[in-house]
C-alpha cells in the first residue's frame, strides 16, 4: 500500500474545482494507494509523465484536458506527495 500526502494548497484547489475533477482526483488517489505509480501508467487516459526543467523530479497526471495533478514519489517511504492540482499551469 502506498500513502498519499497532500500539500495544503491541494485542498483549496479541490474546493474550487468542478465536481468531476474532484471525483477524478479521488479515483486517481485510490489507484495510487492500491498500485502506486505503476497503476497510473497502466491507465493511459491519465497520461502520466515525468516533468523536466524547473519541475525535474516531479510527475504529472491528467485529470481532464485542463486539470493536472503534479506530484513526486518518495520510494524509500512508499509515499506520493501531491504538490498541486491546477488548471495546467506549471509555474511555481
Amino acid at each position: 500500500m502506498w500513502s498519499v500526502a497532500e500539500a495544503r494548497e491541494v485542498e483549496k484547489a479541490l474546493a474550487k474545482a468542478p465536481n468531476q475533477i474532484v471525483r477524478t482526483y479521488e479515483f486517481w488517489k485510490a489507484i495510487v494507494q492500491q498500485s502506486g505509480v505503476a497503476g497510473l501508467r497502466a491507465i493511459s487516459s491519465f497520461h502520466d509523465e515525468a516533468l523536466s526543467g524547473e519541475w525535474k523530479g516531479y510527475r504529472s497526471s491528467r485529470l481532464s484536458l485542463q486539470y493536472r495533478v503534479v506530484y513526486r514519489v518518495e520510494a524509500d517511504t512508499v509515499t506520493v506527495y501531491v504538490m498541486r492540482v491546477s488548471a495546467h499551469d506549471y509555474r511555481r
